[in-house]
C-alpha cells in the first residue's frame, strides 16, 4: 500500500479506501467487519461512509466495529462519512443548512460512537442553502474539534471552485478533497473538476472506479447479464444500467482492459483501478466489494502502476471524442494559441 496526502493537508491515508456502501445491505455485519480486518491487515487506513448508507447501518456497523477492535487497529484509520440527504421526514432534515449539517454530524458521531470524524464530506451540493452558511458550519465544527478536515462529494467545477474562494475571503478552513465518480467509463471530470480540483490543491477520491463492476470483466458483449451480480438482479440499477452502458465505447474500453491484464498476468480490476488510482490529483480510491474475495482482488491494485504504453491505450480506448469547442481540438488549440500569443 502506498500513502498519499488528504490533498495539502498534513494527513497522510493508503492509496485505495475501503467504501463501505454495502455494509448493512449487500454485506451483513459479519462479512463487514471481516473487510475491515482485511483491509488494515494489507495496510489499508482510509474508510469511507455515509449517514445514508442502509440508512445508517453503516454507520453502526463500523462503530461496532471499532469499540470491539484495540486502539492499535483503530488509531491507524483515518475515517470520513457524509451528511447532505434526508434521513427522516423533517422539512429541515435535507441539505448543508447549519440545522441539518448539526445535527446530522451529531447522529453519525453517535452511531460511530465516536467523538469525532477525520473527514467530513457535503454529500452533494445543496442548490437552497447560502454557500457562506454551509462553509461557515464546517469551519465551526473544525474549531469545536468534531471534524478535522472537511471536503465535498459530486460538486462540479464552478461549484468547488466557488467555494474554494468563499472560504478564502471568510479566512476559515478551507476544503481538502472532492469525491467525484471517476473510471475509463466516466472521464468527464477531466474537462473542468479535475483543473480546478488540481488549482485548489484538493485531493480526488474517486468513487465507483469499476464503473459499477463493468471493468472487471463479469459482464460480457451481447450477454445480458444474470445471476448473483448487480446487474443480474437489476439490469437498470442506477448509472450502470446495462441499457445505458452497454454502449461500443463501454466494450472497446473493456476489451483494451483485458488486454493489458492479460499480458500482465492480473486481473481486470487491477488494470482498472491502477489507471485510475495514478490519475493527476488523485489522493485515494475507493474500492467497494460486497464479498471479503472481492476486496481481495481490488486490493492487488495497491502497487500495480501502469506503464506508459499502457496508460495510452487506455487513454485511446476511453477517449470522450469531445466536440471541437471548448474541450474538443478547436477549444484546446485556441486556448493554446492564445497562451502563444502571451
Amino acid at each position: 500500500m502506498e500513502y498519499r496526502n488528504l490533498g495539502r493537508s498534513g494527513c497522510a491515508v493508503s492509496n485505495l479506501c475501503l467504501g463501505t456502501m454495502t455494509f448493512g445491505a449487500e454485506s451483513d455485519e459479519k462479512v463487514s467487519h471481516a473487510q475491515l480486518d482485511r483491509f488494515v491487515e494489507a495496510g489499508g487506513t482510509f474508510v469511507d461512509t455515509a449517514d445514508v448508507y442502509a440508512k445508517g447501518e453503516s454507520e453502526r456497523i463500523i462503530g461496532r466495529w471499532f469499540a470491539s477492535r484495540g486502539a492499535e487497529v483503530t488509531d491507524r484509520v483515518v475515517l470520513a462519512t457524509k451528511g447532505r440527504f434526508p434521513m427522516a421526514g423533517d422539512p429541515n432534515g435535507v441539505g448543508l443548512s447549519a440545522r441539518h449539517l448539526t445535527r446530522a454530524l451529531d447522529d453519525s458521531l453517535g452511531r460511530l460512537g465516536l467523538d469525532s470524524i477525520d473527514l467530513y464530506q457535503a454529500h452533494s451540493w445543496d442548490p437552497v442553502t447560502p454557500l457562506e452558511e454551509t462553509l461557515l458550519t464546517l469551519d465551526g465544527f473544525v474549531k469545536a474539534g468534531k471534524i478535522r478536515y472537511y471536503g465535498f462529494s459530486n460538486f462540479t467545477g464552478w461549484q468547488l471552485t466557488k467555494a474554494v474562494h468563499l472560504a478564502r475571503e471568510l479566512r476559515i478552513a478551507a476544503p481538502v478533497t472532492l469525491q467525484p465518480q471517476y473510471s475509463l467509463l466516466v472521464r468527464e471530470i477531466e474537462w473542468e473538476i479535475v483543473p480546478a480540483a488540481r488549482d485548489a490543491g484538493m485531493g480526488l477520491l474517486p468513487w465507483s472506479p469499476l464503473g459499477g463492476g463493468w471493468l472487471s470483466g463479469k459482464y460480457k458483449r451481447d450477454q445480458r447479464p444474470t445471476g448473483a451480480t448487480r446487474l443480474g438482479e437489476d439490469p437498470g440499477r442506477g448509472m450502470e444500467a446495462w441499457e445505458r452502458r452497454g454502449t461500443e465505447r463501454t466494450w472497446e474500453i473493456v476489451d483494451a482492459v483485458q488486454r493489458i491484464a492479460e499480458a500482465r498476468g492480473v486481473s481486470m480490476a487491477e488494470v482498472a483501478l491502477a489507471w485510475v488510482t495514478d490519475r493527476p490529483a488523485v489522493t485515494s480510491t475507493i474500492l467497494g466489494a460486497r464479498t471479503v474475495e472481492q476486496l481481495e482482488t481490488n486490493l492487488k491494485a495497491a502497487d500495480l502502476h501502469l506503464d506508459g504504453e499502457e496508460s495510452a491505450a487506455l487513454d485511446a480506448a476511453s477517449d470522450l471524442h469531445a466536440t471541437d469547442y471548448p474541450y474538443g481540438p478547436l477549444g484546446v488549440d485556441q486556448r493554446s494559441r492564445t497562451l502563444g500569443a502571451a
